[in-house]
């Protein structure tokens, strides 16, 4: 009967522990009712959950202003020039392309189309008809035809695959438009993981994009998935990449912090250690991107992607006031990894900041303590 007790027990506080600690990759589920997160983090300036901007992972105010007016008028011409002005070659122009395809496929799925109804994203068709060998334009077709393939077809169904053979061709029409741009060969890391290119064919595309931008941190990011073993490589693979990469990064460049998206991308998918997030590999890979966010340029574009995954990380590892260094960076834009993986990254985001709050001021921080 002692040991049937021990058991019952046992049994009890397991899934105690459960309700406290059961963790998700990119997710915490419960925080127990009496964990500290009710501290105000309007206290510290953040914004509002209910106004987090889930669009980018931080401000592009030109891009704004031309997304808002292009979906207001239905006229893509703001669209062709911001994207005509954009450094060919540089993050900034990935990620405007990126989010202008986003917001013609948002458009379509709000609003598939129908007799009486035109489809969303018209302004899309019509940019490409009436400009075809604008490079720009190209290039977000073939993207809004990747982001298409995802959102709407399993990898794998005849679907999928038609959508990304055109995506395919849609990226080789973008390259002759502009020989020395990057961005079409990094759309297609996406089309050679869905497709599953054998690791030659990966690696003869790879060699494309170094020639062209050979530190291009977002193109790094896209390749880093098709290694990981989740796709068509390993853990092995993926790190090999991401630490190769960090270690002929040049002074400044957000490389160094590769690791750390490497590690993210192998995490187990329930976790009941906690001291996982100060292993050795994990402290590691998070001082490389410390160090990164630290030497990188103020107005790199893909600082804020880094700081977010940083603040993830520094979470789960209890170190609040580095975390909450991070956050007064970013604060206001959660488009960006761990979040975009929840159904609400802002509520998600939110979760976060609020452990963290508390968790600084839990060991005597304040709003007047946290430099600005």
């Amino acid at each position: 009967m002692a040991i049937l007790w021990l058991l019952m027990a046992l049994l009890l506080m397991s899934f105690a522990l459960l309700t406290v600690v059961r963790r998700r990759r990119g997710a915490i589920e419960q925080v127990h009712p009496g964990h500290p997160d009710a501290a105000d983090p309007a206290d510290y300036g953040f914004v509002l959950q209910e106004e987090l901007d889930i669009r980018m992972p931080g401000p592009d105010q030109d891009l704004l202003d031309v997304l808002e007016l292009v979906q207001r008028t239905q006229d893509h011409r703001a669209a062709a020039q911001l994207l005509a002005g954009t450094e060919t070659g540089g993050e900034t122009r990935w990620q405007r392309v990126q989010a202008f395809a986003g917001a013609a496929a948002l458009e379509l799925q709000q609003r598939p189309g129908g007799v009486h109804e035109t489809p969303g994203g018209q302004w899309l068709r019509v940019w490409r008809a009436e400009q075809p060998k604008d490079a720009g334009g190209a290039a977000v077709h073939a993207e809004f035809l990747v982001q298409q393939a995802w959102r709407t077809s399993t990898p794998g169904t005849d679907d999928f695959r038609i959508i990304m053979e055109e995506a395919r061709d849609a990226c080789g029409q973008a390259a002759l438009l502009a020989p020395g741009d990057p961005v079409p060969y990094i759309i297609e890391l996406s089309i050679a993981r869905g497709l599953g290119y054998s690791q030659t064919e990966f690696e003869q595309l790879w060699l494309k994009i170094l020639d062209r931008a050979p530190h291009h941190m977002g193109a790094h990011l896209a390749a880093l998935h098709y290694w990981c073993e989740k796709w068509h490589g390993s853990r092995a693979q993926a790190y090999s990449f991401a630490e190769a990469a960090a270690a002929r990064a040049p002074q400044g460049s957000l490389l160094a912090a590769l690791p750390l998206f490497a590690v993210f991308e192998h995490l187990p998918e329930v976790n009941l250690v906690a001291g996982f997030y100060r292993s050795e590999v994990v402290t590691k890979a998070m001082h490389g991107a410390l160090h990164a966010v630290h030497a990188a340029r103020p107005d790199d574009p893909m600082l804020a992607h880094v700081r977010h995954l940083l603040i993830f990380f520094l979470v789960r590892a209890e170190r609040w006031a580095e975390a909450m260094q991070q956050l007064i960076h970013v604060d206001g834009h959660v488009g960006a990894l761990p979040w975009t993986l929840s159904a609400d990254p802002a509520a998600e985001f939110a979760v976060y900041r609020a452990l963290a709050v508390a968790g600084y001021e839990a060991n005597g921080g304040n709003p007047a303590t946290l430099p600005g």
